[in-house]
């Protein structure tokens, strides 16, 4: 784990465990608060609960914030699910919006481990708000190498 990420359960939501990353300051608290759960091998659950800091001019949740999540979400949700990416950068992203998402309800998302190798993460999933899926994603992780 990251030394800058605070991870402990969250006494509001039993069952459920923060994922925050130290400092106001950093692009990662522009979501909020996020939260993790282990799933089972290979699973794991996100959770963000969207504001008016994470809206579009219409109102709803902005295709941005939940590209940022899903992107969280990766990492987080990948180390539940229990990949080995304690240092890793993002490769790829696809997201699929499928519906808009309401602000003042909490946004989830699956995250599924495909694949795991000496240098990848493979992973996908599903951002629901209640039982409406508002996007699909898949997204691949490259682990950091040794430094040259």
């Amino acid at each position: 784990m990251h030394p800058l990420i605070h991870h402990q359960p969250d006494p509001d939501h039993p069952g459920w465990w923060t994922w925050d990353v130290t400092g106001p300051d950093r692009y990662n608290s522009t979501i909020g608060k996020l939260l993790v759960r282990a799933e089972g091998p290979g699973r794991a659950r996100c959770r963000m609960f969207p504001e008016m800091l994470q809206s579009n001019l219409g109102d709803a949740v902005h295709g941005g914030a939940i590209l940022t999540f899903v992107d969280m979400a990766l990492f987080a949700g990948g180390r539940l699910a229990g990949t080995d990416i304690a240092h890793a950068v993002t490769l790829d992203l696809s997201c699929q919006f499928l519906a808009p998402g309401r602000l003042g309800t909490p946004l989830d998302t699956s995250v599924e481990l495909l694949r795991e190798t000496r240098r990848l993460a493979f992973m996908r999933g599903l951002v629901k708000q209640e039982e409406t899926v508002i996007a699909s994603w898949s997204g691949t992780l490259r682990k950091a190498g040794e430094q040259r």
